[in-house]
């Protein structure tokens, strides 16, 4: 198994599988379900499941648990990660500079992870950019807080300088070749959320500014086979159409 997997708490469990679930909501003997094959017990499950009711992650509804709005937001980013909503590029970046006067800490994090949600990079501060290739709404709360522009800037290099390209790279071979060892469920389960969670961080450049045998593509195909095959045994193993 590829290096670097995070295990599963009893959270992660149950938020890992309704993240998955289409739509995301289960009954709570499955997500205890979930947790046994984790060696998590059962009673654990149920704390987790009643604290994240009290965060507001979750919401009960007649013995079922659901994702609350934002973090189906959440899932909605996942699902578009593995089918994202590209434009052919003509050459040209979205520039956004930030021009409200006064922000507080917390106003100025949230802006940070909802650019970072859009994909774009940081140049300096203040200065956000990436090539205009992708088709999303931006939040009220970006909008609200900096100017959009569009503009050609020299681009040699420059997206080797915005994001660690062979970085990324190399984490998804990694993953890749994991895709044809995991040998149970409880592997697959942990190796699917790596995968996912390494699509939300790929940048989505242009064909043109990406190094050559770039493995995007060829994991999101290969992800969708293995994805197919897991939920199959894992609905099998919870006693539910597949999810």
């Amino acid at each position: 198994m590829v290096a670097g997997l995070r295990p599963l708490t009893a959270r992660s469990a149950v938020l890992s599988t309704l993240l998955g679930a289409h739509p995301p909501r289960l009954p709570a003997r499955s997500l205890v379900r979930v947790g046994e094959l984790f060696g998590i017990a059962e009673g654990t499950i149920r704390v987790a499941l009643s604290r994240m009711v009290a965060a507001g992650e979750l919401t009960q509804v007649n013995g079922d648990y659901q994702l609350t709005r934002r973090l189906r937001a959440r899932q909605a980013r996942q699902d578009q990660s593995r089918y994202p909503s590209v434009r052919p590029w003509d050459g040209e970046w979205e520039i956004a500079v930030v021009t409200a006067a006064r922000r507080s800490p917390t106003e100025r994090t949230a802006f940070r992870t909802a650019m970072t949600e859009l994909r774009l990079a940081e140049l300096r501060e203040g200065t956000w950019l990436r090539p205009a290739n992708l088709s999303r709404e931006r939040p009220a709360l970006v909008t609200e807080q900096c100017t959009f522009l569009v503009g050609r800037p020299e681009t040699a290099g420059l997206a080797e300088t915005l994001w660690d390209l062979p970085g990324w790279a190399g984490r998804a071979r990694e993953l890749d070749a994991a895709l044809d060892e995991a040998a149970d469920l409880a592997s697959s389960f942990i190796l699917a959320a790596a995968v996912l969670r390494h699509f939300l961080a790929d940048p989505l450049l242009p064909e043109e500014l990406l190094p050559k045998n770039w493995p995007g593509n060829r994991l999101r195909i290969r992800y969708d086979e293995f994805d197919d095959r897991f939920r199959k045994t894992l609905a099998t193993q919870l006693d539910i159409d597949p999810i």
